[in-house]
């Protein structure tokens, strides 16, 4: 029998205390209604925006007790992106999934940081890197003491200010033995391609989620808001927070 699917969910990047609780409780609700494992997602710094200019988030030690509160109030897991080595062991305090971000999946000491504080590691393949190359970044966490990972696909770059997702490299991931997800709403990004910020086309996140699951997806992220086209970061490709319970169903 195939396992329930699980789901990362959350805003793009944590904007205030308020829209943190406000989409938690939605990610709460979906998971009793769908009898499905949810994680709660959202970042303290984006430190790798477009512009300089553009939102950061409210960065480490209040990001993570905005993260507390949610866990607190919820009794969601939660997970966030780090950076730099440093803050792994500090956000393995409060996280059960230290996220690598994309860019930095081949970064070894943020690897093995991550590794060491014996959390759950979702590393993300690489926008220049295949499902076979994810072998090696796995290998560095597995050689550091550490074999709770998830691999997640997220599109490559084909040309410039797009993403193509080669489906492929889901069932390539998973000859590795771990769980991999499916990152529905960073592979319709457009990187670059909204004059300094990124663009992307959210009517598409549905049609990534259900391809990923022909091929064997074991999970989805997703970033969700209230009023995505209003949001800090990555609002063209957020999905609107009163349609996730539409997205969610074909999954299940």
């Amino acid at each position: 029998m195939r396992q329930k699917p699980f789901f990362i969910i959350g805003p793009c990047v944590m904007e205030s205390q308020e829209l943190l609780y406000q989409v938690a409780e939605k990610v709460a609700e979906v998971g009793q209604k769908f009898n499905v494992p949810v994680i709660f997602k959202s970042s303290f710094d984006k430190a790798n925006r477009t512009s300089i200019h553009s939102y950061r988030g409210p960065g480490l030690e209040k990001g993570l007790e905005m993260l507390a509160n949610v866990k607190e109030r919820f009794g969601l897991p939660l997970t966030t992106d780090i950076h730099e080595s440093y803050q792994a062991s500090v956000v393995g305090e409060v996280v059960d999934i230290l996220q690598i971000p994309a860019f930095l999946c081949r970064q070894t000491d943020l690897l093995v940081a991550a590794a060491q504080t014996g959390k759950i590691v979702n590393v993300k393949k690489a926008q220049f890197l295949s499902g076979a190359d994810m072998f090696y970044p796995a290998q560095k966490v597995v050689d550091a003491g550490n074999n709770q990972l998830i691999l997640t696909e997220r599109g490559n770059m084909y040309g410039y200010n797009n993403l193509a997702v080669d489906f492929r490299n889901i069932y390539d991931m998973k000859a590795f033995g771990y769980p991999v997800c499916m990152d529905c709403t960073h592979s319709v990004q457009r990187p670059g391609g909204a004059g300094g910020k990124t663009g992307g086309d959210r009517t598409f996140v549905p049609m990534m989620a259900v391809a990923a699951k022909a091929f064997g997806a074991d999970g989805y992220f997703m970033e969700v808001h209230p009023d995505p086209d209003n949001a800090l970061s990555d609002g063209p490709n957020m999905v609107k927070l009163h349609d996730l319970d539409k997205v969610i169903a074909p999954l299940v």
